[in-house]
């Protein structure tokens, strides 16, 4: 196990120094498993972008192949740019976004948080549905729920070697303690930070929400890939970009070699600053969805790259990096992190520069809702905003 001041020191490095240690974690790899033996996850976005670039070209392994998921539902220039590039296989998954949603619910708020209001959904049908007579709706749960909280905390508690579902409903209910006990009445000192109650009237939704697209149309077809081609993964996923993947670093650190599916993540500690420095130093190209690598002080026409010429500011990353265009790829029709504010013009962008994939909103459903009107009830029934 590793401590979070540990990746936080990594983190504050300069560039060059994380371009060393990047290096050491990716000839280790292909030490271990040879350069046929490893594969690149190349998803055309510009962390995976810098990854290759780092591999075939800083690191000297140029045979080391790539692989792309061909997803229906993401940016169409992905796939253009990604058949830019030699020796990437492309793979397709076995079902697509629409038989997800269908199947299994929305992907809304952020993976975790999909995963806890599925699990408590589920969770509190299968128990009320035993212990009061096969009570199913969902409205009729809701009220015992806020009726006889007494009924649910002792349910939970009898309940608790079922541990997943029962730490998902604490959660949802804003139960979940430090400790990982269950107190309804604990105080503010005690309760878990990874309470998801300001999101508790998801659990009471007309229609699912979940994180299934995710395993289904990504994680399955690089599994798939991966046992074919009897090979194992380098990917750019980096701890900065959420609390979970954060987690997995603690545990397992860049290179899991003895995970059950071994995978090297060399980039954990870079943030998103130090792909953006990387793309304008080495002038990367990258898709053009994202448009333009500037400063704040260009797009407003202020300054010029030029002026920053040996200023440590700049070097160190500290003068801000975006992108013009997307400042994510990936799967269009995504809701995570669509109701924080940095991230809610998502779809509003997408209806401007993708009109028809945009309307697809109205066409994916779940439980008869389109993710449109889902969105709307969300509106309706909560603080949280989705723009589209």
């Amino acid at each position: 196990m590793r401590e979070l001041w540990e990746l936080q020191q990594m983190q504050s490095l300069p560039l060059d120094a994380k371009i060393q240690m990047t290096r050491s974690r990716v000839d280790k790899w292909i030490e271990t498993f040879g350069e046929d033996g490893v594969y690149i996850s190349f998803s055309g976005g510009k962390d995976s972008t810098v990854l290759l670039d780092l591999v075939r070209n800083e690191f000297g392994y140029k045979n080391v192949r790539a692989m792309f998921v061909d997803v229906p539902t993401q940016y169409p220039e992905l796939r253009q740019f990604v058949k830019t590039f030699d020796n990437v296989d492309i793979v397709t998954p076995k079902i697509n976004f629409f038989q997800v949603c269908e199947k299994y619910g929305f992907p809304l708020f952020s993976k975790e948080i999909s995963e806890c209001i599925n699990g408590a959904r589920k969770y509190l049908i299968n128990i009320f549905g035993q212990e009061l007579g096969g009570v199913e709706n969902i409205n009729e749960i809701k009220a015992i729920v806020e009726e006889k909280p007494e009924l649910l905390e002792k349910s939970l508690r009898e309940n608790f070697k079922k541990k997943g579902e029962v730490m998902r409903t604490a959660k949802m209910l804003g139960w979940w303690t430090k400790e990982n006990t269950i107190d309804r009445n604990a105080n503010w000192k005690n309760r878990s930070m990874m309470n998801y109650e300001s999101y508790k009237f998801m659990i009471f939704a007309p229609f699912e929400c979940a994180s299934y697209c995710c395993n289904a149309m990504k994680k399955e077809p690089a599994n798939r890939y991966a046992k074919e081609t009897k090979s194992v993964p380098i990917t750019a996923q980096m701890a900065s970009e959420s609390k979970m993947r954060t987690r997995v670093w603690i545990r397992q650190g860049c290179n899991a070699f003895d995970a059950v599916h071994p995978i090297s993540n060399p980039m954990s500690f870079w943030t998103e600053q130090d792909v953006l420095l990387y793309i304008r130093i080495r002038n990367l190209p990258i898709c053009s969805v994202y448009g333009d690598v500037v400063t704040d002080d260009e797009e407003m026409g202020q300054m010029q790259l030029s002026d920053f010429a040996g200023m440590e500011i700049f070097d160190q990353g500290q003068q801000c990096l975006h992108c013009t265009g997307c400042k994510r790829t990936g799967c269009v029709l995504c809701g995570f992190g669509t109701h924080l504010p940095n991230e809610q013009e998502r779809f509003t962008d997408l209806r401007k520069t993708h009109p028809k994939m945009y309307a697809l909103l109205d066409v994916c459903k779940n439980n008869g809702y389109t993710m449109r009107q889902a969105i709307d009830w969300i509106s309706e029934n909560s603080t949280k905003v989705i723009r589209y």
